[in-house]
């Protein structure tokens, strides 16, 4: 069964997250299969990734990465990828790969 699959970016400049950008793939197979597939793209697919706003408080200031990556180690960080999401059309549970981009310079492994 196809799932589809993202390639999430967060472009953080001066320790802020100021967007997200992002690519979507739809596959079948196994999850470390498309996680590989995902990994392999990061740096290719940053070029052609949609963008999208990332959090900004009432007066406009964007997220700390401080404080994305709290969210993140107790897995609450999905929740700032809901408009992500649903623009795509993913599962649940949907699988994707996050990789940073500090001031400019793409961290994929």
């Amino acid at each position: 069964m196809n799932e589809i699959i993202l390639n999430i970016y967060l472009v953080i400049n001066n320790n802020l997250v100021e967007a997200f950008k992002v690519v979507s793939y739809e596959m079948e197979g196994g999850d470390d299969k498309k996680i590989e597939f995902l990994k392999a793209r990061s740096k290719e697919d940053y070029a052609k990734a949609m963008i999208f706003d990332s959090p900004s408080d009432e007066k406009g200031k964007f997220m700390s990465y401080a404080k994305f990556h709290k969210l993140e180690k107790r897995g609450m960080h999905f929740q700032l990828f809901e408009d992500i999401f649903q623009k795509f059309g993913v599962a649940e549970n949907p699988l994707i790969c996050v990789t940073p981009v500090v001031d400019g310079e793409i961290y994929s492994q």
